[in-house]
């Protein structure tokens, strides 16, 4: 695929995405995978331009007071922690296993973007214990698997925070966006010290990824509606699940 046209692609999937919640890492990987990438490449690309449209994003939601630090902390030590964990098991992985594992991931993802609606409740205190211990326990899980399916665990992020720590939705995506962001530099160190990532792509594709998520965040934080957007982006995400349990059972990955 040209540049002309994947450069253009990696903006709009990050600003869609910040939008959310989430980095880009969800279509960053697949998208490498299919194109051809060995799967420590596009981990690894995935992880750096997950992390570059998240700083973009993050900058306008902590200068909106829209980052619940409380919760945020506990998160981004766990996940940092636990994602190069993750990346390191990805070379132990069989690469059919993965890409299966890859599409269920994006498959829950596509289906959370569609059936999501705006959240009327209320902020909870479930106190500075409850915080850390439930931020570390989710941190550890998202560190994780982040780190090993190469996205930045915003998909994961958002729901738990919601329904497990009674975060606003609002705040929730805010708060996992400067998440991701540590969770997907931690994982992209990790990766880079098994293999040699193609620099002068990454560099290149990061600016358009920083200014998807500057635009991103800044619609989110405008209160555009962005319920269509997910339901028509939910739709791309299943086309890709489709696309890489063809190319598994195809064997295109031999």
């Amino acid at each position: 695929m040209s540049w002309f046209i994947l450069f253009p692609i990696v903006f709009a999937t990050s600003m869609i995405l910040t939008m959310v919640g989430l980095g880009g890492g969800l279509i960053f990987s697949p998208l490498f995978i299919l194109l051809g990438y060995p799967v420590s490449t596009a981990v690894s690309a995935s992880l750096f331009l997950n992390g570059i449209a998240a700083t973009s994003a993050a900058i306008t939601y902590f200068r909106k007071r829209m980052v619940d630090l409380k919760i945020g902390l506990p998160l981004i030590v766990s996940s940092s922690l636990f994602a190069p964990v993750g990346a390191y098991t990805t070379s132990l992985v069989d690469i059919h296993a993965f890409t299966i594992a890859l599409a269920a991931v994006i498959f829950l993802a596509a289906v959370r973007m569609f059936f999501s609606k705006p959240s009327n409740q209320e902020e909870r205190d479930i106190g500075t214990f409850g915080r850390i211990m439930g931020g570390g326990i989710i941190g550890t899980v998202i560190g994780f698997v982040g780190g090993l399916l190469g996205i930045g665990g915003g998909v994961f992020i958002v729901p738990l925070l919601i329904y497990i720590l009674k975060v606003p939705t609002k705040i929730a995506a805010a708060t996992s966006i400067f998440i991701v962001v540590f969770s997907s530099f931690s994982g992209f160190a990790a990766h880079i010290s098994l293999s040699t990532p193609d620099w002068k792509f990454i560099l290149l594709a990061a600016v358009f990824s920083f200014c998807g998520g500057l635009v991103g965040s800044r619609i989110m934080v405008e209160k555009l509606k962005g319920g269509t957007i997910r339901k028509i982006f939910s739709g791309v995400l299943l086309l890709f699940v489709l696309k890489l349990l063809q190319k598994t059972l195809m064997g295109g990955f031999n």
